[in-house]
C-alpha cells in the first residue's frame, strides 16, 4: 500500500482507500449499492477490457453516457491504466459531437442503451464503440498488472467553451485531482462521514470530480440520473451531506419537493455555488431550509474551485456582502490591462497558479500548454480587491452562465453570421429568475426575408438547446452601439434586452 500511495493519483488514493474501509457504502444509485470492496472489484474488471481495447497509459477513451455508476468505474479503472476520459456533453448536437471526438481522437467510444443511436451516429472507424453495460460486466477477468498512472498523467478530458466558440478539451491531472480534494477537506471540513450527491451530468466537474474526490477519501456517493429532486430531497433525509452543489435552475424545484414531502435535513455542511447568479431572497431561503451556509465561490472547470471559494454566506445573516475570499494552496494576482499587478480599488483579470490548476487543452496529439504565462492560468474574469475581499466585475473573454452550463456568445455569432441573409449579430446575456443568465441575439438583417422564427431554426439545427437565445431582436446597422474601434458594446445591447 505505501508503494501504491508513493504515486499520489486518483486510483492510489481510491484503492488505498477500499482496503481500509473495504465494507463501507461508496455508491448507491437507484437500488443499486456497492461497497468499496465492490467496487474496487468492478474497477479491476473493467480496466483488463479497456486494456484489451487499447486503452493504454496516454490514450483516450470517451463516454456518452447519463449518471449511473458504470460511468465511475470507467473513469476509476482508466486511472489505473494512466488513460484519459473524455466526458462528452450529450445535450451537444451531432456535429458538436463529432468535433470533440475529432479533438481527442479516442481509442474507445464508450456509451450507454440511452444513447446507443447518437454514439452509432458519431463514431468513427479510429474508435471501437461498445456498450458501458459490456464494459463494466461481471464476466470478464481483472486486469493483472499493476498501476500505470502517474501524477502529472491527465485523467479527466472535460470541454469547454472557448473564446471562438469552438469547445477546448481541458485536461485535468491526477495531480489536480489529488489537489482539488485535498482542499475539499481542509477548506470546508469535508470528509468520510460527509456524502455527496452526484446529480450534475458527469461530463462537468460537478459530477465526475465531486465523486472521484469524496471516493478517495472515504465517503458514500449518491448517484442521480440528472435533476431528480425526489431522489435528491431522499438522500438530504438519508445521509449527512458535505456540499449540496445546486445552480440557480435547481434551488427552486428542489425547495418545491423538501417543502411538499416535508422531508427532514440530516445535515448539510454547505449549499449551492456562485451567489451572483442567485437572487438574495433564493439564498436565505435555501439556506434557512437546509440549515446551511451558501458556497460563494468562484472557480472553473481549468482551476477546480480555487481561487475564490473561500467565503460561505452564513445562515439567517442579510447579503450585504458578496465579495470573494481567497482559498488556501493557490497563489492569485489581479493583472491590469497593462500586465501589471492592479492596486487595491483596480479592476485585474484573475490570474492563478497553484497544484489545482488542469495541465492545459489537448490539441494535435497532445497536451498544448500555451495559455500558461509563466506558470499562471489567466482566467478571463474581472475583479476588484478591497481588503481581504473580492468583487466580481465581470469577464473579459464575455461569458453567459445559464443553469451551470457556460455559454459564448462567439458560437451562437457564428451560426448567425454564416447565414446570408444576416448582416450582422451579436449575443448579451439578460438576467433570468430560473437560469441565472440566458442568452439574447441581437441581429442586423439584410433584407426582411428572415424572422425570428428562421434564427430559432437555425440555433436547433446547430447548436445545444441549452444554447439557443431566449429572444431575438432585430435592429438597424447604424443602432448596433459600437466602440471607437468598431467593437460592439454588448453592455448597451445588455440595457436593451433587460428593457425589451
Amino acid at each position: 500500500m505505501t508503494a501504491l500511495l508513493e504515486h499520489n493519483t486518483v486510483y492510489a488514493r481510491f484503492s488505498a482507500q477500499a482496503r481500509r474501509t473495504p465494507d463501507a457504502l461508496a455508491l448507491r444509485a437507484g437500488g443499486v449499492s456497492l461497497t468499496y470492496a465492490e467496487l474496487l472489484a468492478r474497477v479491476g474488471r473493467c480496466a483488463g477490457r479497456l486494456r484489451a481495447l487499447g486503452a493504454q497509459r496516454g490514450e483516450r477513451v470517451a463516454v456518452l453516457s447519463e449518471n449511473r455508476p458504470e460511468y465511475t468505474i470507467v473513469q476509476l479503472a482508466a486511472a489505473k491504466l494512466g488513460a484519459l476520459v473524455a466526458c462528452l456533453n450529450w445535450r451537444l448536437t451531432v456535429d458538436e459531437l463529432r468535433d470533440s471526438l475529432a479533438t481527442v481522437e479516442p481509442r474507445a467510444l464508450i456509451f450507454s442503451d440511452r444513447f446507443q443511436a447518437v454514439a452509432t451516429t458519431v463514431s468513427t472507424s479510429a474508435a471501437t464503440a461498445v456498450g458501458i453495460e459490456w464494459l463494466c460486466g461481471a464476466d470478464c477477468a481483472p486486469d493483472p498488472a499493476g498501476e500505470q498512472a502517474l501524477p502529472e498523467d491527465g485523467l479527466l478530458i472535460i470541454f469547454t467553451s472557448g473564446t471562438t466558440g469552438r469547445p477546448r478539451a481541458a485536461v485535468i491531472s491526477h495531480r489536480a485531482e489529488v489537489a482539488r480534494m485535498e482542499l475539499l477537506r481542509r477548506d470546508f471540513g469535508i470528509g468520510p462521514a460527509d456524502a455527496y450527491v452526484a446529480w450534475s451530468p458527469m461530463f462537468h466537474m460537478g459530477g465526475s470530480e465531486h465523486t472521484l474526490a469524496s471516493l478517495m477519501f472515504g465517503a458514500t456517493v449518491i448517484i442521480c440520473d440528472g435533476l431528480d429532486v425526489a431522489a435528491m430531497a431522499t438522500a438530504i433525509e438519508s445521509f449527512t451531506i458535505g456540499w449540496l452543489l445546486l445552480v440557480p435552475a435547481t434551488i427552486d424545484p428542489l425547495l418545491d419537493e423538501l417543502h411538499r414531502t416535508h422531508k427532514q435535513v440530516a445535515g448539510i455542511k454547505l449549499v449551492g455555488c456562485m451567489a451572483d447568479l442567485v437572487p438574495a431572497a433564493t439564498i436565505t431561503a435555501l439556506c434557512a431550509t437546509v440549515r446551511a451556509p451558501f458556497l460563494n465561490s468562484f472557480g472553473s472547470t481549468e482551476t477546480g474551485l480555487p481561487p475564490l471559494s473561500g467565503h460561505l454566506l452564513p445562515v439567517g445573516d442579510p447579503l450585504t456582502d458578496l465579495s470573494k475570499r481567497r482559498n488556501s494552496g493557490c497563489e492569485l494576482r489581479l493583472v491590469d490591462a497593462r500586465g501589471n499587478d492592479a492596486a487595491d480599488g483596480e479592476v485585474g483579470e484573475a490570474w492563478v497558479r497553484g497544484e489545482t490548476l488542469f495541465s492545459g487543452y489537448w490539441n494535435n496529439g497532445r497536451v498544448d500548454g500555451t495559455c500558461f504565462r509563466d506558470g499562471w492560468y489567466p482566467m478571463g474574469d474581472l475583479f476588484r480587491r478591497s481588503g481581504d475581499g473580492y468583487q466580481f466585475v465581470g469577464r473579459s473573454k464575455y461569458l453567459i452562465k445559464s443553469g451551470g452550463e457556460n455559454i459564448y456568445p462567439a458560437e451562437i455569432e457564428r451560426v448567425l453570421l454564416d447565414d446570408p441573409r444576416v448582416a450582422d449579430a451579436a449575443v448579451v446575456r439578460r438576467p433570468d429568475a430560473r437560469w441565472g443568465e440566458v442568452p439574447v441575439a441581437f441581429v442586423v438583417r439584410r433584407n426582411n426575408e428572415i424572422g425570428a422564427a428562421d434564427i430559432d431554426q437555425l440555433c436547433r439545427n446547430a447548436l445545444a438547446s441549452y444554447k439557443r437565445p431566449r429572444a431575438v431582436h432585430f435592429i438597424d446597422e447604424a443602432d448596433m452601439p459600437r466602440s471607437a474601434t468598431g467593437k460592439i458594446i454588448r453592455e448597451e445591447l445588455e440595457v436593451l434586452a433587460r428593457d425589451a
